[in-house]
């Protein structure tokens, strides 16, 4: 693949409105996700959180510790824009790979079919190594060839599997029932905690 998916790419695509995957709301199994929660204090990272309407929502419901890394500008200007009393240390403009920090949860929202995926396996080392041992990171992936050329690039079971046994413990990997009519039978919802 010759596309440079860097920040002027991500920028451009928001600039231009194309991210197509982004649905506006937080999607049903996402949203069921957050309210499960009881800890609204723990540290929950959201890596290539785009627009962030997960972490608007949880701000809104009383999260206090929701952070957000993205590597174009605008959807974090966005973020700030729609809700001034999130914390502007929380919003962070920088590439996940090099970003530095310990989480209790990551939630994980199309930032991995969004990435090259010959970067799947450092995905999965930074996941382990942001989370506190015994974490989580839980969240939803599409479960479809999608693109091979352009993000979102589908995923299939097995790829994450391979690249998360010898750092995960999968607690559960499986289509949800609770997609948008357009993504039915088209995304797995998953849980893995840092072994």
């Amino acid at each position: 693949m010759d596309l440079k998916l860097d920040e002027t790419y991500w920028e451009n695509r928001y600039q231009a409105n194309s991210s197509r995957w982004d649905l506006g709301v937080v999607s049903p199994p996402i949203k069921d996700l957050i309210d499960s929660l009881q800890n609204k204090s723990q540290r929950i990272l959201i890596p290539g959180g785009g627009n962030s309407w997960e972490a608007e929502y949880m701000h809104r419901q009383g999260f206090t510790n929701v952070f957000v890394v993205d590597l174009a500008i605008s959807p974090l200007e966005n973020l700030a824009y729609k809700v001034p009393s999130f914390p502007k240390e929380h919003i962070i403009q920088e590439d996940f790979f090099k970003f530095e920090g310990s989480f209790d949860l990551i939630i994980e929202q199309t930032f991995f079919c969004a990435i090259d995926p010959k970067l799947r396996e450092n995905y999965v080392k930074k996941v382990h190594q942001l989370l506190r041992k015994g974490v989580k990171i839980r969240g939803l992936l599409f479960d479809a060839p999608l693109n091979n050329d352009k993000p979102p690039f589908g995923v299939i079971k097995s790829s994450i599997l391979n690249c998360s046994l010898l750092f995960f413990e999968i607690i559960t990997i499986k289509k949800t029932t609770k997609s948008i009519e357009s993504r039915l039978g088209r995304e797995l919802f998953f849980e893995m905690i840092k072994k």
